[in-house]
């Protein structure tokens, strides 16, 4: 449920700021693309604020499962705030669009780093934490669903011809199933795995944790560059299929499709009972790059059916590649642990989760505006030959460049990942000479 909270919202950013920026709001794609990154960059800077304050906060719910309560309803308020179009002169609305996108951004790391950050406080089995994480992607891919599925024709029915109107109350419905969903998270979650604080643990030993922690760095690396590639792909659906096909009732159909997805996050431990969650990683990157390129034989032989099936190629592996990091940060929480004596769920959940997606999500929308710009789109015009050529190469090319950087560092993760079984021993056998096991309530 938090996943599904989470995703009715934050993939409604991802999948349709950017066009709402450009063909609602009235922004030029030069400025949306200078927002998405500015706002993103200042954002992601408060990712280690997040996991500092995660350190910090103790309540008598927890440490993770407080702040879906805390923190739901400004999220949801500044959502629609973000997708709303104040009647102002440009350079206010241009501000107006920077400041309320970037607190929504804000907002949304305080709310989503626990759905990463609580993984451990489940369980300590890595195992475990691979299936956990699985269930999680079914309720992350609903919500991508019902985003997909829906917003577009909610924008229709409310607006009626004025999407101004239809995008607000469209986004108010979906900010109200989001608080709903968080609150029952809330009050049904349970974190069954305490941890003693470390002794003399402070916020400046907490980076301990990062430093020489290679599993971690190389998540994150991977993660970043993921992330940039799938934001600039999805993006970019949405000019696609309007100025080079012209039928806009492919986009929701082609978003939608993210569904199938759940064939491979319904496999993942099975796939990773068979080989190693390396292999499982490394091949959902390669089986990307390999997806975009089925994609380019459609583009270039104007084959709409190719085209869909790069598209599904890319769902099914792209879905690999999301969820493997969001398990293996668990697992580097107990390498960090393990190397300094010091463990920093929050932290390196924040940097590792909220970080990623953020600074990936606002250099992918960043380069799609950018390339827009540069090519010379129009918003709501026939398009140039160039303006055609530069949305299929922003639909092509850049997510399987990104692609293929994301999965250069998988390929040192598997010593790592051999390690894994003796660290768990090292630090039970660790905690059980501090007199310091586990609670289970």
């Amino acid at each position: 449920m938090s996943d599904v909270a989470s995703n009715l919202l934050f993939a409604a950013i991802s999948f349709y700021l950017l066009k709402f920026y450009t063909d609602i709001a009235g922004l030029s794609a030069l400025v949306a693309g200078n927002i998405l990154l500015v706002a993103r960059s200042i954002d992601a800077l408060d990712a280690p604020l997040w996991g500092i304050v995660f350190e910090r906060v103790k309540s008598r719910w927890g440490k993770s499962r407080p702040w879906f309560l805390w923190l739901c309803i400004p999220f949801a308020v500044t959502a629609v705030l973000t997708f709303s179009t104040p009647d102002l002169s440009m350079s206010n609305k241009v501000l107006y669009a920077g400041v309320t996108y970037c607190i929504c951004s804000i907002i949304f790391t305080g709310i989503n780093t626990p759905v990463t950050a609580i993984l451990s406080a489940l369980t300590r089995d890595p195992r475990q934490r691979l299936v956990l994480t699985s269930f999680r992607m079914l309720g992350s891919k609903a919500g991508v669903l019902i985003v997909n599925a829906l917003f577009l024709p909610c924008i229709a029915y409310f607006g009626s011809g004025n999407d101004k109107r239809g995008v607000f109350i469209a986004i108010i419905v979906y900010a109200c199933g989001s608080v709903a969903l968080f609150l029952t998270a809330f009050a049904t979650l349970e974190e069954r795995v305490t941890e003693a604080a470390t002794p003399h643990q402070t916020t400046k030993n907490s980076f301990s944790a990062i430093v020489g922690n290679w599993p971690w760095i190389i998540i994150v690396s991977s993660s970043l560059l993921f992330w940039v590639a799938f934001i600039s792909r999805i993006s970019i659906v949405p000019y696609y299929f309007q100025y080079v096909w012209g039928r806009t009732e492919l986009i929701p159909i082609a978003n939608s499709l993210d569904i199938v997805s759940l064939v491979s996050i319904i496999l993942i431990p099975w796939f990773c009972s068979r080989t190693s969650k390396t292999t499982v990683w490394a091949c959902g990157l390669a089986g990307s790059v390999l997806a975009q390129f089925v994609i380019y034989v459609g583009v270039v032989s104007h084959s709409l059916p190719v085209v869909f099936v790069g598209w599904i190629i890319g769902i099914l592996t792209g879905a690999l590649a999301m969820i493997m990091p969001f398990s293996l940060l668990a697992d580097s929480v107990d390498f960090g642990e393990w190397k300094s004596g010091i463990r920093a769920a929050g932290l390196l959940s924040a940097l590792g989760s909220a970080f990623c997606v953020k600074a990936g999500s606002g250099l992918g929308g960043a380069i799609t505006a950018w390339i827009l710009s540069a090519t010379g789109y129009r918003a709501n015009e026939v398009q140039s030959i160039n303006a055609i050529a530069g949305i299929n190469f922003s639909f092509v090319w850049v997510p399987a460049l990104f692609y293929f950087l994301a999965l250069i560092p998988v390929m040192f993760y598997r010593r790592f990942e051999t390690m894994e079984p003796q660290i768990v021993t090292d630090l039970e056998n660790r905690r059980a000479q501090n007199s310091l096991p586990p609670t289970y309530w």
